[in-house]
């Protein structure tokens, strides 16, 4: 059975929604998912689902990758994630010259450690609070769902 696992690290609160949101739909594919905060998780449980999900807000003005987050960020290149696939997601403002850049960072790791990319990323300004951002989350979700379940 297809197992699925999201880590995600939230400042705000507004990437833990769209964990919640990407969550929710998989389950309603049947697909068992398991959420961690990234303090309450290791690196290594990715090596235990087929379908691995990092969320991630982006820091500050030099678009930093979270404190939180850079065990992740750091050992995934040295993983061998392949036959698994990967998605990558989070929130940020645009005020900010750099949108999100952390999720792009991540998605450049997922495909050093060779895991499959499944559709683009999921970037939402700010929180998932109108209709276009769920249906994209939920798009993303399905997309994930679809590459186990042909």
């Amino acid at each position: 059975m297809v197992k699925a696992l999201i880590i995600y690290g939230s400042l705000t609160g507004n990437t833990e929604e769209i964990a919640e949101v990407i969550a929710a739909e998989l389950e309603t594919r049947d697909i068992p998912v398991t959420v961690y905060e990234a303090m309450d998780a290791d690196p290594e449980d990715l090596l235990d689902y087929e379908i691995v999900l990092i969320g991630t807000y982006t820091y500050g003005n030099d678009a930093e990758i979270p404190d939180e987050m850079l065990d992740y960020y750091d050992a995934i290149p040295d993983m061998d994630l392949s036959g698994k696939a990967f998605g990558t997601f989070g929130s940020g403002d645009d005020f900010y010259p750099k949108f999100a850049t952390a999720v792009d960072d991540f998605e450049e790791q997922f495909i050093k450690a060779g895991a499959a990319r499944v559709g683009d990323n999921c970037k939402i300004n700010m929180a998932p609070d109108e209709p276009e951002d769920i249906a994209a989350l939920k798009l993303y979700a399905n997309q994930l769902a679809d590459y186990f379940q042909k």
